[in-house]
């Protein structure tokens, strides 16, 4: 039965690349079954995902032994994953749990291949969620004084679970620069698009009172500046004057579910890099 592996690489743009590569996997008995590109011309990067086929024997592993001449000739940063790993996630949650509910909903049906390692939280109210999904609840509350020592707790946590990316998924609490530092391109926010315009308290009531013709959500890296990082994906959605706030809440919360999940999702694939503060997404 046939591996599929997924290899990503970025590397300053020179001939050869691909058909280095694309020789080694063939070397190595690949058949690429999936391939995207892009080259930017403003930093001069070159980024490639593929995904390949291998008879049973080809590990991670070895691939990347094989392939690392490559990458010291092209001064490459690549990885290569198993694609039928499940990898393992820490979701983030404070009081509003339909980004939780709705990846937890997404890994049952099989449209996200993931496994949720324990649920982190400052309130108590997704504890029920949690054991009905079968799933480690952490109720840390935050406070001044304790959040060094939670936020401590939350990298022992990634260390013994494993953990290959954390969720903030309604998490109502500011990352110090320190731990996104550490958790680098390893955790992922979710909030409304109307940031900066609207921030503080309630933002969907301020956009109700100033208006606003468009609604939507915005995830993405979490870094040092806040709400500022790398973006993953984005949704809007028009709406009208006829709106209530409670409506146009409820219609955010749709947007936002969705919006996480999908960034969720093609960071698990590899099929999103880093390139500075953009990011470069393989569909």
């Amino acid at each position: 039965m046939a591996t599929r592996h997924i290899i990503t690489l970025s590397c300053e743009d020179r001939p050869g690349i691909v058909a280095g590569l694309t020789t080694e996997l063939y070397e190595a008995g690949g058949n690429i079954a999936e391939s995207a590109q892009f080259f930017d011309r403003q930093s001069g990067r070159f980024f490639l995902r593929i995904a390949a086929d291998f008879a049973d024997g080809v590990s991670c592993e070895s691939l990347e032994q094989r392939l690392s001449p490559l990458v010291e000739r092209f001064g490459m940063g690549l990885a290569v994953s198993d694609a039928a790993r499940r990898p393992k996630i820490v979701v983030m949650v404070s009081a509003f749990d339909h980004a939780l509910l709705h990846l937890l909903y997404q890994i049952r049906v099989g449209w996200l291949n993931a496994e949720v390692v324990a649920i982190v939280s400052n309130h108590e109210a997704s504890r029920q969620t949690a054991e009905a999904a079968g799933v480690a609840f952490h109720y840390w509350p935050v406070t001044k004084a304790t959040k060094a020592d939670q936020e401590q707790r939350l990298l022992d946590l990634v260390a013994e679970t494993g953990c290959d990316l954390v969720v903030l998924a309604r998490y109502m609490q500011i990352l110090s620069d320190d731990l996104s530092r550490k958790l680098s391109g390893r955790v992922i926010n979710i909030h409304h698009s109307f940031l900066p315009s609207f921030k503080g308290a309630k933002p969907y009531h301020q956009a109700h009172q100033r208006g606003v013709k468009l609604i939507g959500a915005t995830a993405h890296y979490v870094t040092a500046d806040l709400d500022e990082g790398p973006i993953i994906e984005q949704e809007t959605e028009r709406v009208s004057h006829a709106l209530s706030p409670d409506d146009l809440v409820a219609t955010g919360r749709d947007i936002e579910a969705r919006v996480l999940a999908r960034a969720v999702k093609l960071h698990l694939e590899g099929r999103v890099m880093l390139n500075g503060t953009r990011t470069v997404v393989f569909g």
